[in-house]
């Protein structure tokens, strides 16, 4: 699986750091998704999964 992030889109709500944070972290400087993890294993991906549905903005995008 492959994930991707926009950060433009991102409003910094922190679901995804929660659901996933070996996956997702949010930035210092101002708080927005930063993707840790693009190609995380198939372990992740109940977490990954769940970062993408609870994410307030749609930001997060998973791909096969």
């Amino acid at each position: 699986m492959k994930i991707t992030v926009d950060r433009e889109r991102c409003v910094g709500a922190g679901q995804c750091v929660l659901a996933a944070s070996d996956v997702f972290d949010q930035s210092r400087e101002d708080g927005l998704v930063e993707l840790l993890e693009p190609e995380p294993s198939e372990d992740r991906r109940a977490a990954v999964n769940e970062a993408e549905l609870i994410c307030p903005s749609g930001a997060i995008e998973i791909q096969p």
